[in-house]
């Protein structure tokens, strides 16, 4: 069995990898070994990784599952104590690894870490999707020490410390086999966005814990496969987020959240049309709401009538802190480190 399995999911990727697979390669070190995964892909990646690096394995899955199953029919073919779920276009550091598993081994009771991310396209600064940690208001909206949709931070040290965090980033996680599969994976029906943030969530249900350790630091392109703005990004996000929350929301919490995130979408979805004029992003949002409709259903039954986790979110509400108290930074709004 390996210790450390570094798994790239890869789709269309060839560009991705050829600039940032060097890099895991030569500062991963001897205890990790680097798997690809491709999620079916129509160019030449595949080939391109079997010329150049004949060394590394690959595991063809033959169709675009997308992130989530796509690492569940991966990782199922990958004997390993730790997988390490890396984004083909994140180049890592000296010594990235060390730290993440060295805080795993000495706290067996932390299911999952991620490093510190910041942007490849402005290095000193915090990168959107993961930044120093994520964290869930008490409506499901999503944000980092780092980030709050979209003010980015720099980076001038004041996210240094080790945190424990609601959520760690599918871009560079480190997460512990067995607790993985006890989780029940990724969930596939979310196919790509947030479906890490649902994972962490059971996670935290069973009692674990997820930490941020900084003294790990990434760099991250994001948004390679659906990038910003694209209307499809924009349904997944809204579909998933709702999805997300009512598998885990307690019943006593779960129709009080619903029915304002009910207003909340539908008033996001009208600010975008009339004040960005953005008639695509529009039509997603309903498109994400009447989906999720049709799948709620089927949600109930796997939802478990707990709430230890729930209690672990932010009490309070990003929205109004960012939109109407005016605190754009992390630092501002939660005063712990």
């Amino acid at each position: 069995m390996m210790k450390v399995a570094i798994v790239i999911l890869n789709w269309n990727g060839k560009a991705m990898l050829a600039k940032y697979l060097p890099s895991v390669l030569a500062h991963s070190g001897d205890e990790a070994t680097v798997v690809v995964a491709d999620n079916g892909s129509t160019d030449d990646s595949m080939e391109w990784l079997s010329r150049e690096y004949p060394e590394i394995r690959r595991l063809l899955l033959g169709h675009n599952y997308g992130f989530a199953e796509g690492y569940n029919r991966a990782l199922q073919q990958v004997d390993a104590d730790y997988y390490v779920l890396l984004n083909s276009d994140v180049e890592v550091t000296s010594h990235w690894l060390s730290p993440l598993l060295e805080f795993m081994e000495s706290h067996p009771d932390c299911a999952a870490v991620q490093p510190k991310l910041h942007a490849v396209a402005n290095p000193c600064q915090f990168e959107y999707a993961g930044a120093a940690g994520g964290y869930i208001d008490r409506y499901g909206y999503p944000f980092c020490r780092g980030r709050v949709f979209d003010t980015v931070e720099d980076d001038n040290g004041q996210y240094d410390s080790v945190a424990e965090v609601h959520w760690v980033t599918g871009a560079c996680m480190m997460v512990r086999a067995a607790d993985y599969w006890k989780a029940g994976g990724l969930d596939g029906t979310f196919f790509a966005h947030q479906e890490e943030i649902d994972f962490c969530w059971r996670l935290r249900r069973m009692g674990l814990k997820l930490y941020c350790i900084p003294g790990s630091l990434v760099y991250h392109v994001g948004g390679g496969t659906l990038p910003k703005g694209n209307p499809m990004k924009t349904f997944l996000n809204f579909r998933n987020n709702l999805t997300m929350l009512w598998k885990n929301l307690p019943p006593e919490e779960r129709r009080h959240v619903m029915l304002l995130r009910w207003f909340l979408d539908y008033l996001a979805a009208f600010q975008t049309l009339l004040f960005n004029g953005n008639y695509l992003d529009f039509l997603a949002i309903f498109r994400a709401r009447k989906a999720f409709g049709k799948i709620r259903n089927e949600l109930v039954a796997k939802s478990e009538k707990d709430s230890l986790a729930y209690a672990k979110l932010k009490p309070y509400s990003i929205l109004w802190n960012y939109y109407i108290k005016g605190q754009r930074q992390f630092k501002e709004i939660d005063k712990k480190p």
